[in-house]
């Protein structure tokens, strides 16, 4: 028996469990996260005796006769100003950490009621956000902190508009733990489901023996590829990757599922596939893209050629021509490694069966509209007999995009009539879902005497990982920006993506461009210092324009902004011996010919406006996007506007969260069905439209690659950035500037709050961030990965440029991605400025932030 005190009561247990389970699962306090279970991320943060510290390496044992302490047993007074502090700093995107943050700040402030910047840091080592930066974390709990010691008077306002710093939707719910992800939900009956992965990257898979799993107490299900009713090979665009490997068939990596298990705790059903018996023949992988398209290397998929998934052509004018007449010529190879999504909630889902027949599967991806198509195949069903309703998503970056646990929790489910939920263990989930492609590329940049780019030719080879997943098209789109966003007549660029029995690759924020920005823009120093002019001004005298022709043939339009983005920053750079600039485009919207649709369904209901999308809400603030644009076109205030959770029966499809795509797309179809209501309203009070909907729907006209125009739409717009990153005499970097071209800023703190953390993001990708394999295998755990934290951050200065006039969702432009691109060439910039040595492979060597091998 072991007592303690939890949020001031007395409790007592049985047996002695590991204090994070207990407290979810059998206190069901929801608050305390399971981000990586091994102590490293601060999601499961809780207070024992005032003490901040990780619920998942704690038993009861080690607890017992201890007071603790979870956000749920806060003051009234304490809920209050945390919630109000971190929504009014703009501090919760994801939210997923956002719970242990504040434990983090009370066990500070309880002992330190006025804590400098330095011990708000510190305090916050433990804890990892992937989403913010820090910067308005570490604010939050400075204004929470005076708020606590002085007092405060919350601000009230109802009228947010466009251009205003509206707090998000969602934030109190995030910051106190009432805000429900999928694997805080229980339902009575509830199996729990886990996968038996493969031993082997690459092996022939001989006999699976599942008998002794099958009588193994609390196991329901035993299921194997046999099993799949419909279709068992799914994906984004290829249909390359199977549901489970079958006997007789070849696993392609490490995470490819060979039996589904559903039992009655997760305990169990981990136990049972220990009990598996599985007849391998191990046959030597293939690691490399270069061996994969080795003549006479063994298919991994037998349809394709030497391996090669897809490759991207972008031409135009007469490159060999023009490197053979330039004055300055400068080629260079560089390396750029896979990292991991590292997300804070690790991937989960719920999947019930309902008295008719139907079955309901509640997920926290990036597109519950992709996956209900992935799920109806491999079910072999008919559209309405699956239902996918979106739970809070707790991160994504493109590694949620693919099916992962959904089809699984559905298969199980669909077999024995239970709800099933499947939930991956941080391990897992490194292993298995998509990474960001490893590239190898070979620049060759030419210029005049006055260092006007006349040439770019790039050849860029990703690995694609075991299956496709969306490698074609981030190939292709490191390709298509791999020129950057300067006026350049011609440019010769190729983009292969090569299967590999390594993880698969994927989405990934900023979808291949990260890469190739890395590569052009290093080449571009490179470049300047053989014309004798600076970093800054070649890019200037080469930056696109409105009414430039960007290197894809697209002729810029009015809101083009990149130059204004290199004026804001001019001084900064000029004045510091120490800094690095890089500049990077990315494009709003899928583009290149293909389907792109925003749609929007506003709904009176209760005496309020629905807003009800398909496109998911994965952190950066949608929700609170489409309130502020549907109040300025109504003229509605936000008391009477509430958001719905994506919903395959109730919420029209606004496409995935992918391609900085949603703030313009669904953005604008919000704008549109808005206006039809505002013409209702100015004859009818909200409550006399009770029941009526209003729908709208956004679609753009682009070009396909390749298309036989002189000028062709690649995509309907851009975004553009400079950033500058400046190091101290140790090599520290201390600060980042940051300057965005985003078309308008819908809501500023938002803006400000993706800036940060895509600079978070790609100083991790920099200096500190790796993903090692052997033989296949992810050999890196949660806190290994090289995560920047709180105490590595700089300081971040977002300069945000407005010059967008299109009526389009008011002139906004994305800014999901754009922010992760420029700032990692930026700082191998400032090293090369500051000691001479040119780094050409990430994470970069020799500096401060190098771990020992």
């Amino acid at each position: 028996m072991y007592s303690l005190t939890l949020n001031g009561h007395r409790v007592t247990v049985e047996k002695n469990i590991n204090l994070l389970e207990y407290l979810r699962e059998e206190a069901h306090l929801t608050s305390v996260k399971n981000g990586c279970g091994e102590g490293a991320c601060g999601a499961c943060m809780v207070l024992v005796d005032g003490k901040a510290m990780r619920a998942c390496i704690l038993n009861l044992e080690k607890v017992a006769g201890k007071s603790v302490i979870t956000v749920e047993g806060l003051s009234e007074k304490e809920k209050d100003i945390y919630s109000w502090a971190f929504m009014k700093a703009g501090a919760v995107q994801c939210g997923f950490c956002i719970p242990g943050m504040v434990i983090s700040a009370k066990g500070l402030i309880d002992k330190n009621p006025d804590p400098s910047p330095t011990e708000i840091k510190k305090a916050l080592h433990g804890n990892i956000c992937r989403c913010t930066g820090y910067v308005k974390i570490e604010k939050a709990i400075a204004m929470a902190a005076k708020a606590l010691r002085e007092g405060y008077d919350p601000e009230i306002k109802a009228n947010y508009r466009v251009g205003d710093r509206m707090p998000r939707v969602d934030a109190k719910g995030k910051t106190l733990g009432t805000a429900e992800y999928v694997d805080d939900m229980q339902m009575a009956g509830m199996l729990h489901g886990a996968a038996l992965r493969s031993k082997y990257a690459r092996a022939l898979v001989k006999r699976v023996d599942i008998a002794k799993a099958q009588a193994y107490p609390g196991v329901v299900a035993v299921l194997l590829a046999k099993d799949v009713p419909g279709e068992r090979f799914e994906g984004h665009v290829v249909h390359d990757w199977p549901a489970m490997i079958a006997e007789g068939e070849e696993t392609r990596y490490v995470g490819d599922a060979l039996a589904l298990v559903a039992a009655t705790s997760r305990k169990i059903a981990k136990e049972a596939l220990a009990l598996i018996e599985v007849e391998y023949e191990e046959r030597k992988p293939l690691l490399s893209p270069q061996e994969a398209m080795a003549e006479g290397a063994p298919k991994i998929h037998q349809a394709v050629d030497r391996n090669i998934l897809r490759t991207t052509k972008v031409k135009r004018g007469n490159v060999e021509e023009a490197i053979n007449k330039a004055r300055y010529v400068v080629t260079q190879k560089y390396t750029t490694p896979s990292t991991e999504h590292a997300f804070l909630e690790p991937e989960s889902a719920l999947a019930t069966p309902n008295p008719d027949g139907t079955l309901t599967i509640y997920v926290g991806s990036q597109n519950v509209y992709d996956d209900h198509r992935g799920i109806i195949q491999i079910l072999g069903v008919s559209e309405r007999q699956v239902r996918v309703i979106s739970k809070m998503v707790g991160g994504g970056f493109g590694g949620k995009e693919d099916l992962s646990v959904q089809h699984h929790a559905a298969l199980l489910a669909w077999h024995t009539k239970k709800p099933v939920k499947v939930t991956w263990d941080r391990q897992e989930s490194i292993r298995v879902h998509p990474k960001r492609h490893a590239a190898d590329m070979e620049y060759t940049v030419a210029c005049d005497e006055n260092g006007k780019i006349t040439a770019v030719k790039a050849i860029i080879i990703t690995d694609t990982g075991a299956y496709a997943s969306l490698g074609g098209p981030v190939t292709e789109r490191a390709c298509t920006h791999a020129a950057g966003p300067y006026q350049i007549a011609n440019v010769d660029l190729t983009g292969i993506a090569v299967y590999t029995n390594n993880p698969p690759a994927g989405a990934f924020r900023g979808f291949g461009v990260p890469q190739s920005c890395f590569a052009m823009e290093s080449t571009l120093n490179l470049l300047a210092e053989k014309v004798g002019i600076s970093p800054w001004e070649i890019r200037y005298r080469n930056a696109i324009e409105p009414g430039g022709v960007l290197p894809n043939g697209q002729i810029a339009d009015e809101g083009t902004a990149l130059k204004e983005t290199l004026l804001a920053v001019k001084d900064t750079f000029a004045s510091s011996p120490l800094a690095g600039i890089a500049c990077a485009m990315k494009n709003s919207g899928i583009g290149v010919g293909l389907s792109d649709v925003g749609r929007m369904r506003l709904l009176i209901e209760n005496g309020k406006v629905m807003i009800l999308t398909g496109a998911a809400c994965i952190g950066q603030g949608l929700s609170t996007v489409l309130t502020q644009i549907v109040a300025e076109t109504t003229g509605l205030n936000y008391k009477q506007l509430e958001t719905g959770n994506p919903d395959t029966y109730t919420t029209p499809n606004g496409g995935t969260t992918t391609a900085s795509r949603q703030t313009l797309f669904t953005g604008e179809a919000a704008r549109i069905a808005a206006l039809d209501l505002k013409k209702d309203l100015a004859t009818h009070s909200l409550e006399e439209l009770e029941g009526k909907e209003y729908y709208g729907e956004f679609s753009a006209q682009t070009d396909p690659i390749g298309a036989n125009k002189p000028h062709p739409v690649s995509h309907i717009a851009y975004g553009y950035a400079t950033h500058v990153a400046i190091l101290n005499e140790e090599g520290k970097v201390v600060k980042v500037v940051a300057a965005h071209d985003v078309g308008r800023a819908i809501n500023p703190t938002g803006v400000e709050g993706q800036i940060e953390g895509g600079v978070a993001m790609s100083l991790g990708y920099a200096l500190t961030e790796d993903f090692p394999l052997k033989e296949g295998m992810p050999t890196a755990k949660f806190g290994t990965l090289g995560l920047f934290r709180a105490t590595n951050m700089p300081e971040i200065e977002c300069i945000i440029v407005e010059k967008n006039q299109v009526p389009l969702a008011y002139g906004a432009k994305g800014i999901g991605e754009i922010a992760t691109i420029p700032t990692a060439p930026a700082v191998a910039g400032a090293y090369y400025r500051k000691d001479g040595k040119l780094r050409t492979s990430l994470p970069m060597s020799e500096t401060i932030y190098s771990r020992k091998k």
